[in-house]
C-alpha cells in the first residue's frame, strides 16, 4: 500500500515504519496520524511480523505537530479540537497497545508530539546527536495528549521540570531520566537497533506479546490479593500454551524451539 507520509517495509520478521516528511522535519499532520494508526493496527495483526521499528528519514526524527496543521487548529471550535485530539490519542494508543514490540530508532531531534511517539514505543534507542524538547508551553499549550506515555517513560519528577520549562535536553539526559534506553554514536545506531531486533525476533512471539501486556497491566498497581491472583493466572495460562510447552520441551531436549524454524 502507498502512503503519503510514511515508508513501510518488511524484511524477514521485521517491519520498519519510517516517517518521511523531511521537508517539515517529519512533523505530523492529520494524514500522518491516520496513516500511523492504520499501519500499526495492521502490523499488529500480521502473523508474519514479530517486531516493528519506528524510524525517520532526514536529520530530524520528529518536530511534533506540523505548522500548517496548527494554523488550521487555531480556527477550530472546542468540539473540533476535541475530535482532532482524539485522533492523536488513538494513534498513540494504537502504538502503545500494539501486540508486537515496537522499537524507536531516534536518529535526530525529537520535539513535542514526537516525544509522544517515542514514549508509546517499547524500546527507544537514540543517537547521541539527538536532542529532545517538550516545547508546548512556549506556544501557550500543554503536552496533554502525549502526557500519559511521556510521564510513564520519564517519570513524574522529570516531567515536572521539562513540561514546565520547555528546555531542550540532550540524548544523554534523556537516557539519565529513563526516557530512552540506550544512547549510541550516530554510526552505531543501525547496529544497536539490529541487536535489539535480533533479541526480540528470536523469543517466543506469544510470550513477547504477553510480557508486553504484563508490564502495561501490572505497572503501577498496588500489591494486592487480586494482583497476586492475576499474575498466578497469567503464568498458568502461558505454561499451558502451545509455545510455553514447546519452549520448555526444546530447552530440555537441547534443540531450537519451533518458532525459530520459520
Amino acid at each position: 500500500m502507498e502512503y503519503q507520509t510514511l515508508i513501510v517495509e518488511t524484511a524477514g520478521k521485521v517491519a520498519t515504519v519510517t516517517l518521511n516528511r523531511t521537508d517539515v522535519r517529519n512533523a505530523f499532520n492529520e494524514t500522518t496520524i491516520a496513516e500511523i494508526t492504520q499501519v500499526f493496527g495492521a502490523l499488529g495483526q500480521d502473523s508474519e511480523v514479530r517486531t516493528i521499528v519506528l524510524a525517520a528519514n532526514g536529520p530530524a526524527f520528529c518536530a511534533g505537530a506540523d505548522l500548517n496543521w496548527m494554523k488550521k487548529m487555531a480556527g477550530y471550535t472546542h468540539a473540533e479540537n476535541r475530535a482532532d485530539a482524539a485522533q492523536l490519542a488513538e494513534m498513540l494508543r494504537t502504538i502503545y497497545t500494539c501486540p508486537k514490540p515496537v522499537v524507536a530508532k531516534i536518529q535526530g531531534d525529537c520535539y513535542a508530539g514526537g516525544m509522544g511517539l517515542v514514549a508509546a514505543c517499547d524500546i527507544a534507542i537514540a543517537s547521541e546527536a539527538s536532542n529532545f524538547c517538550l516545547s508546548e508551553v512556549k506556544l501557550g499549550l500543554i503536552p496533554a495528549t502525549i502526557s500519559p506515555y511521556v510521564i510513564l517513560a520519564m517519570g513524574e519528577n522529570a516531567a515536572r521540570r521539562y513540561f514546565l520549562t520547555a528546555e531542550r535536553f540532550s540524548a544523554q539526559e534523556a537516557h539519565r531520566i529513563g526516557f530512552v534506553h540506550q544512547v549510541v554514536p550516530a554510526e552505531a545506531l543501525d547496529g544497536a537497533v539490529a541487536d535489539i531486533v535480533k533479541a526480540l525476533v528470536t523469543n517466543s512471539p506469544n510470550a513477547v506479546k504477553e510480557a508486553k501486556r504484563l508490564v502495561q497491566d501490572v505497572g503501577g498497581r498496588p500489591l494486592s490479593a487480586e494482583l497476586i491472583a492475576d499474575t498466578a493466572e497469567r503464568i498458568a495460562d502461558i505454561r499451558s500454551s502451545d509455545e510455553g510447552k514447546e519452549g520448555v520441551r526444546s530447552f530440555l531436549e537441547k534443540r531450537k524451539p519451533n518458532w525459530l524454524n520459520g
